[in-house]
This record gives structure tokens, sequence and C-alpha cells, in this order.
């Protein structure tokens, strides 16, 4: 059987959510550093530091990050409506250095 488009799916993600979703996986998870992250991901570095601050924020708050939403497979982005949430002062977070 050839899987190469399911392996495409993950290895080249075109959704943007799909994409921050594996650029945090690829720092918390796989451990690399956000330089080596970025190019592939189409994202700067700066973005990405941002992006896993605000990762961190929302699960230390025990808040589901916002490109995780329960929605029925396949279904369209905008057929949920996202609560709004409070303004609140997230902390700095400390970021592996390459």
């Amino acid at each position: 059987m050839n899987d190469t488009g399911c392996r495409g799916f993950f290895l080249e993600p075109v959704a943007p959510s799909h994409r921050q979703y594996e650029a945090l996986r690829a720092f918390c998870i796989a451990g690399r550093c956000l330089h080596d992250i970025a190019q592939p991901f189409g994202s700067r570095e700066t973005s990405l530091r941002s992006m896993v601050g605000r990762f961190r924020a929302h699960v230390h708050a025990g808040e589901v990050p916002p490109f995780w939403r329960n929605r029925p497979w396949g279904a369209p982005s905008d057929s949920f409506k996202s609560q709004p949430q409070p303004a609140r002062r997230r902390p700095s977070s400390q970021m592996l250095a390459c």
C-alpha cells in the first residue's frame, strides 16, 4: 500500500493550525530548538518563541489551546463559536537556546 500522501499530511502540513501543532510538537516532544524548527514550518524564530509562550500559558492555566477545539472530524473551522477569553497577564517563559 502506498501511503505517500498520508506521510505528506504529517511531514508537510498545509493548514496553519496543523503547522503550529507540528512546530510545537517538534519543540516540546522532540526537543528541537526554535531556530531549526522555524524555516521548515514557514515561520520566524521570534514568532515561534511567542507561540510557545502562549501555548505554555494556556496549558499552565488549564485551558485548551486555540487550535484544539471540540468539533467533528472534517468539520469546517467556522462550524463552532469560540468563547471569548478574559484578558490576563501571561507569565514569561524560559526558552531553549541552540
